[in-house]
């Protein structure tokens, strides 16, 4: 009860943060609560004023908040989003976390978020987001789940929850943005042609202040949480859990002031993957420095529990299908992070494991090749300058592979070097090259030595982009979608909401 109590201030301090400021004569009026129930699994209760969450939206007024009685919702709001906000500053909350689901299917009388084909949505083949935040600032999404928003085949949408501050535009516009008790997932994959949903909680060109704390993503083709296109993002992801996806964590080209901490990341094929990209999520690359440094580090990936990413056998969409399967921590290309104080446990490949990143990439003048290196039709982007300090490490690297252990660190000499110090393992560390933390440790704005030509060759093969018989990797066979599991609910859904006849009669949705 103390760390839920705990929980409830710091949720309250960030809303605080994110909320506008006292209207003053001639300022906006102040903020309402617009109550959302459609009945559907509870009676509604008095005041109730919308049936659907999208048409509170379109009523509201920058500032208000959309309090959420439990029940599906199968919201299709926009060709788009199936709930899309343009405004700032608002506060969409669920009353109960498992109990109020924005689900994108068409409806099952089995229950929300069904597998079955013929119940899916598809949008004409067009795919569609969840619920997505474009463009504005301030807004809080809290205390629901989503699930079952598809991508198109071709991979576009399929976004469960998402802060968009301009996809694709290499700059940032969005800035203020926060998820907590969100769960999101997915019951639904054919095949990695086929429509799926590709993204839990996602955030993407903007600079925070963010916060993602107290929430769970399962079951997406790319990550179950993403950050990317902010070089200083200004994020903090905190007590989430990430599972049965491609990747646990995916960062393409963002840095700068992000943190990834206290979280649990089992059951991907990779767990935490920080990554460079060229002409995606622009601008690359990956760097973990503070702003106007060129050599401190505000990138933090710290205090996690990540362990047993071994699984081959879960949803994959494009470039994330050939992650690393059986790696904790992959620095793929990125530089400056800063890996400390993580407990990893039971990867087959590599508990953590520091890697340049070729990204194929047609020769100019057809693509330039931004934040790395041009080598012909590669685009080349060097890990350098990473820490990896004080994390415990246990039965690591059993896949057997020539270089699979504990720690990897594949770029040869660069300055400064990928810099390891301080990790244990009880049973001896492993690592290549051999001695790690003797040959690349301290002093750590020394070059680096880098590892084994085993150890490239087997981050092919841990990819399958060679073929298996390269190394003994778990290969897929067939998707099986991971249930739902209940999580915690907020524990006070009405904390900091305006006055309104639900909290104010102290209702509380009958079980």
């Amino acid at each position: 009860m103390a760390k839920l109590r705990l929980a409830a201030l710091a949720a309250g301090a960030m809303l605080i943060a994110l909320a506008p400021q006292a209207a003053s004569a001639g300022d906006s009026p102040p903020p309402r609560a617009i109550l959302v129930c459609n009945g559907s699994t509870a009676p509604c209760p008095p005041g109730t004023q919308h049936s659907s969450i999208q048409k509170a939206v379109d009523v509201a007024r920058p500032g208000d908040w959309i309090l959420i009685w439990p029940g599906v919702y199968h919201e299709k709001g926009t060709p788009v989003a199936g709930v899309l906000i343009t405004k700032p500053r608002l506060h969409l909350r669920g009353l109960d976390r498992n109990r109020v689901v924005v689900d994108g299917s068409s409806g099952s009388a089995s229950g929300p978020c069904p597998s079955d084909p013929a119940l899916q949505d598809f949008n004409g083949g067009l795919g569609r987001n969840g619920i997505e935040v474009l463009e504005v600032d301030g807004v809080s999404i809290e205390n629901l789940t989503v699930c079952d928003y598809l991508a198109s085949a071709g991979g576009d949408r399929g976004n469960e929850l998402w802060f968009n501050g301009g996809d694709g535009s290499g700059r940032i516009g969005m800035h203020a943005y926060q998820a907590a008790y969100a769960s999101v997932t997915s019951m639904y994959f054919k095949d990695a042609s086929s429509a799926m949903a590709q993204y839990g909680i996602f955030a993407s060109n903007a600079a925070g202040p963010g916060r993602i704390s107290h929430s769970y993503a399962s079951n997406m083709g790319d990550a179950a949480y993403y950050v990317g296109a902010c070089p200083d993002c200004n994020a903090v992801l905190d007590q989430v859990q990430g599972e049965h996806s491609a990747l646990g964590y995916s960062g393409t080209n963002s840095g700068g002031h992000l943190v990834i901490q206290s979280s649990e990341w089992d059951d991907n094929r990779a767990g935490i993957v920080p990554n460079s990209l060229n002409n995606e999520d622009a601008p690359p690359p990956q760097s973990g420095l503070c702003p106007g440094s060129s050599t401190r580090s505000c990138t933090m990936i710290r205090g996690n529990f990540v362990h047993d990413n071994n699984d081959p056998n879960v949803p994959a969409f494009g470039i994330s299908g050939s992650s690393l399967v059986g790696a904790g921590i992959e620095i793929s290309g990125g530089s400056f992070d800063t890996v400390v104080g993580n407990r990893i446990e039971r990867q087959g490949s590599w508990g953590i494991v520091v890697h340049d990143f070729p990204d194929a990439e047609p020769p100019p003048p057809v693509a330039h090749c931004e934040g790395g290196t041009q080598l012909g039709p590669i685009c080349y982007f060097n890990a350098v300058g990473n820490v990896v300090a004080a994390n415990r490490l246990a039965g690591n690297g059993f896949f057997g592979n020539p270089s699979n252990g504990d720690l990897a660190n594949q770029p040869p000499a660069q300055s400064p070097r990928n810099c390891f110090l301080g990790n244990t393992d009880p049973a001896g560390l492993t690592s290549d090259p051999a001695a790690v933390q003797t040959v690349d440790g301290p002093p750590c704005d020394q070059p680096g030595i880098g590892g084994s030509p085993a150890l490239t060759t087997q981050l092919y093969c841990a990819a399958g982009l060679v073929p298996p018989s390269c190394g003994s990797y778990p290969q897929p066979a067939r998707v099986t979608m991971l249930p739902l599991p209940p999580k915690t609910t907020m524990p006070d859904p009405c904390a900091a909401a305006p006055p309104n006849p639900w909290c104010r009669m102290g209702l509380q949705p009958s079980r």
